[in-house]
């Protein structure tokens, strides 16, 4: 059995939702002898060899594994949730109670063993391009008219990139949208991102 991190131990006594089934949770991925547990985001990751496999986490209506590389599995039991469209590489194995865990165990257990596969054969996800993602025309015209604003964003890196697009994009009407736009111009142009 591996060895308990004490910081995953405060976790789950601090936890005053969903804290049987993270502890249910905790002892499946412990279980798989060739993961490290660790303490990452605030949260119980599993670890191979220094590469993140599966991370513990919650919300208010349910608590999941979350594998950091889960497009890359084959889901056989058609079970694993993209979070948002906009996930690329992450799924989710999500749970509302201990019994749907303790009746999914050796389901469980095969989903993070394939999952310490995709490390140790070094596999990536192929993320799409910022290039591939749409630029809102009302952010196409302030770079259009502003070419300082282009350059600055240009610079950016591609996460801080997208990170406005999706911003940008995520806005249904076009007066919301002009509005974002011009709300995070000057942060562009200080080299920052959305959330910096």
């Amino acid at each position: 059995m591996n060895k308990l991190n004490s910081k995953v131990d405060v976790f789950l006594k601090k936890a005053k939702k969903w804290r049987e089934e993270y502890e249910e949770l905790r002892a499946i991925c412990l279980d798989c002898d060739e993961l490290t547990e660790e303490y990452k985001w605030m949260h119980p990751c599993y670890t191979y060899e220094g590469s993140n496999v599966v991370l513990i986490h919650g919300f208010k209506d349910y608590c999941a594994l979350l594998f950091h590389k889960g497009s890359l599995l084959k889901d056989s039991d058609n079970i694993l949730i993209q979070q948002t469209e906009n996930v690329q590489a992450a799924r989710q194995l999500r749970f509302t109670n201990v019994q749907k865990i303790v009746e999914l165990k050796s389901v469980i257990k095969s989903y993070i063993q394939e999952a310490i596969e995709v490390e140790k054969a070094g596999l990536q996800v192929e993320l799409k391009k910022t290039k591939e993602y749409e630029i809102p025309e009302e952010f196409q015209a302030r770079l259009d008219e502003l070419p300082a604003l282009r350059e600055a964003f240009e610079s950016l890196t591609p996460g801080r990139q997208r990170g406005y697009l999706l911003y940008f994009s995520g806005a249904k009407q076009s007066t919301t949208r002009e509005q974002r736009v011009e709300k995070c111009i000057p942060q562009i142009l200080d080299g920052k991102g959305l959330r910096d």
